[in-house]
């Protein structure tokens, strides 16, 4: 019994042992001036023929993301991804732009109708949607999902320009 007693202890020693080698390895590592490559990892082609369009429009940018049916992110696009910076973030061009990018990435992954559920006040809810249609995906139906207080919390005071 005596032996069996040591084998814990000892396996305990060499775990504590273990992480500083590691940790030694690593800044020996750095010191050589050379990281290991990141690998990057392929994503699997998926065949997705419905899915949902998300699109939160707020009055600084538009996110699009386009999900399956159980809420798996399959791909996103936002007005400010596609190179507009500032103010024409939140236009309805910028919005329809990137409508029409996030369209070309759903279509490579075999989504042929989505259904678009808008979120917030911004001037691209509408030419989200646009520009997903134009870009040859069906679109079936338009739910503005936008969360509306039943008297919550206090707002934000009002701005005076």
């Amino acid at each position: 019994m005596a032996k069996e007693e040591q084998k814990p202890a000892a396996a305990a020693a060499a775990v504590k042992e273990a992480p500083a080698k590691e940790a030694a390895g690593a800044k020996d590592a750095g010191k050589e001036g050379g990281k290991e490559p990141k690998v990057k990892v392929k994503k699997a082609k998926r065949n997705v023929p419905r899915a949902i369009a998300h699109i939160k429009s707020t009055f600084n940018n538009t996110i699009i993301t386009i999900t399956d049916l159980n809420g798996d992110t399959l791909c996103w696009d936002s007005a400010g991804s596609m190179g507009f910076k500032g103010s024409r973030k939140g236009t309805p061009f910028a919005a329809q732009r990137a409508g029409e990018n996030v369209a070309d990435k759903a279509k490579k992954m075999g989504v042929r109708e989505v259904e678009c559920r808008v979120q917030g006040p911004g001037a691209g809810r509408d030419s989200a949607c646009r520009g997903l249609q134009s870009s040859g995906i069906e679109v079936k139906s338009v739910e503005d999902v936008t969360p509306l207080p039943h008297n919550g919390c206090r707002p934000k005071k009002r701005r005076r320009v």
